[in-house]
């Protein structure tokens, strides 16, 4: 799997997208249970629904992701390093409860959540200079860099992945 070799960035290179800040987090994956009606595992769920295989039952109508139940906390869905290069290998089809939690500053607004996760990981409070920073490289993006390339006749470098013979 292309994932397995190369390492984490904080752009999603496949799309040329620039990572939200909270997706190379991870603090609320490993320090929250994460507890939502079971119709979420639906096919006609938010993004085909949360794979069912990542769940544990919590009670009758509820259930969690798998690593989230009991302390420890540490979602299955969770790829990477804690504050660093972390993702959920799930994201498009993740639960109703992750897709309603803020990042701390996100839109200005606070976040108590995101704070008292990050710092149960030893990770500082986001702040407005981590957006600035989001911003700028979202300006930044490949797109942009092919248009400016394109623009002064620069054909930047080319990368070359060996394939095994």
């Amino acid at each position: 799997m292309l994932e397995s070799v190369l390492p984490f960035t904080n752009r999603d290179e496949r799309r040329g997208e620039t990572m939200h800040p909270c997706m190379t987090c991870g603090a609320c994956c490993a320090t929250y249970r994460v507890a939502f009606h079971w119709m979420e595992t639906l096919p006609e769920a938010a993004g085909g629904g949360v794979p069912e295989a990542l769940t544990e039952p919590l009670d009758a109508h509820r259930l969690v992701m798998a690593g989230t139940k009991s302390l420890p906390v540490c979602c299955v869905a969770l790829a990477g390093r804690i504050g660093h290069r972390s993702r959920c290998k799930i994201y498009d089809a993740r639960p109703s409860v992750c897709r309603e939690v803020m990042a701390a500053g996100e839109n200005g607004q606070s976040s108590p959540q995101c704070d008292r996760a990050r710092a149960a990981h030893g990770l500082a409070p986001l702040t407005p200079a981590d957006w600035q920073a989001y911003a700028r490289r979202a300006q930044t993006g490949p797109a942009r860099l092919a248009e400016r390339r394109i623009a002064t006749n620069d054909p930047g470098r080319t990368l070359r992945l060996n394939k095994p013979a």
